[in-house]
C-alpha cells in the first residue's frame, strides 16, 4: 500500500507521521509551484517537524531511537517535479491543501492527471462537503472525506464522510486502512461541521458566553471542563449519557433553561420529544437512542464506575480515603 499526502503543510506532515509510524511508506508531496530554494526549505521544515514529534514520543517512552529512525526512513518529502511518479504509484491520496474551493479544484485537476483510476482520493477538509469535492475528481466513486483531528499523529479519531457517489467499497478500504494505523473511525453524512467540529463549536461558544455574561472566569470554566465535563464524556458518550440520565430529564431541563435564559438554542430537538412520546426514555425504559433491552444494567453501572475510576486515577483526581476527623 503506497500512500501520498498531497500537501506538505501541517496536515500532510501529520498524515505522513501517522502512516509511517504504522509501517507504511509515505510520500509527502509538496504540490505547490515554488522556487527550488524555497522547496528545499519546506522539505527540511517538514522533516524537522515530524522528527521533533517523534523525538517527543521517544522521550515519553512511546518508542525508542531505532523505531524513530525507522519511521523517518519510511517518509519522503517529494518536490513538485516528482509528483507524476509519486501519484502514479499511489494507492491512496490524502489531500490536505489550502481550504478554498479554488485550491482544491486546482489540486485535484493536476493530481487526477497522474493518478491511476483505482487510486482513492480522500480529502482531509474540515469545512467542505464530500458531495462538492467529489465533483472535482475524475472518478467520484473513489472519493471520500477523511477528517483528521489535530494533532493528526496523536488524536485517534478520524471522521469519514462518503459522498453520494462514493462506492461502499471505497469507504470500507479507507476505514480498514485507518484502523490499521490505529485510528478510530466514525462515519457521518455530508454535513457542515461533521461531528466533532459541531459539538466543539457549541461548547466553545457557550464557554465564551459564560465569560461574557460574567458567570465565571475563564480559569474556573476550564477547571470545570477538566474535572467534570471533559472526563464525563470521555468515559461515556453524549448519547449514552442522555439515555443513562433519561431523555425526559434532558427535555425538561433544556426547556427550563431555554425559558430562564431566554435562549432558544437550549430548546431540545424534536427527536427527543418524539422518542419520549414513543416510550423510549432511555436505559430505564429499555430503549432510547440505544437499545438497552437485555442489558444487565447493574453490570453496566459497575463497568461505568470502573471507567471513571481508571480515568480519574490517571488524571490524579481520585482522592484516597481520608482519616477520621
Amino acid at each position: 500500500m503506497r500512500i501520498v499526502a498531497l500537501g506538505a503543510g501541517r496536515m500532510g506532515r501529520g498524515i505522513g507521521h501517522v502512516f509511517a509510524y504504522a509501517g507504511y511508506r509515505v510520500d509527502i508531496l509538496d504540490f505547490k509551484p515554488r522556487p527550488e530554494d524555497e522547496a528545499v526549505r519546506l522539505a527540511q521544515a517538514a522533516r524537522a517537524e515530524i522528527s521533533a514529534n517523534l523525538e517527543l514520543l521517544r522521550d515519553l517512552g512511546v518508542l525508542d531511537g531505532a523505531e524513530r529512525a525507522a519511521i523517518l526512513g519510511r517518509i519522503r518529502v517529494v518536490p513538485l517535479a516528482q509528483a507524476p511518479q509519486a501519484l502514479a504509484e499511489a494507492d491512496v491520496v490524502f489531500e490536505g491543501v489550502t481550504e478554498t474551493l479554488e485550491a482544491k479544484r486546482d489540486a485535484y485537476a493536476r493530481a487526477c492527471a497522474h493518478a491511476r483510476p483505482e487510486a482513492i482520493f480522500a480529502s482531509t477538509t474540515s469545512s467542505m462537503l464530500a458531495d462538492s469535492l467529489a465533483a472535482l475528481v475524475t472518478h467520484p466513486r473513489r472519493f471520500i472525506n477523511a477528517h483528521f483531528l489535530n494533532p493528526a499523529y496523536l488524536i485517534p479519531l478520524v471522521e469519514v464522510s462518503p459522498a453520494k457517489a462514493t462506492e461502499e467499497r471505497t469507504f470500507e478500504l479507507v476505514k480498514a486502512l485507518l484502523e490499521s494505523a490505529g485510528k478510530v473511525v466514525v462515519r457521518c453524512a455530508p454535513s457542515p461541521g461533521f461531528i466533532v467540529p459541531r459539538l466543539q463549536a457549541a461548547a466553545m461558544n457557550e464557554a465564551a458566553r459564560l465569560v461574557e455574561e460574567g458567570v465565571a472566569t475563564p480559569e474556573d470554566i476550564d477547571k470545570a471542563v477538566r474535572a467534570g465535563f471533559g472526563p464525563r464524556y470521555a468515559a461515556m458518550g453524549l448519547c449514552e449519557f442522555i439515555d443513562y440520565g433519561g431523555l425526559d430529564i434532558l427535555y425538561y431541563a433544556s426547556s427550563s433553561m431555554a425559558r430562564a435564559l431566554e435562549a432558544p438554542r437550549y430548546e431540545p430537538p424534536a427527536i427527543v420529544k418524539r422518542l419520549m412520546d414513543e416510550g423510549k426514555r432511555g436505559a430505564r425504559e429499555g430503549e432510547g437512542f440505544y437499545d438497552w433491552r437485555g442489558r444487565d444494567l447493574a453490570a453496566y453501572q459497575r463497568e461505568l464506575v470502573g471507567r471513571f475510576v481508571a480515568l480519574f486515577r490517571h488524571m490524579q483526581l481520585l482522592p484516597p480515603p481520608g482519616d477520621e476527623r
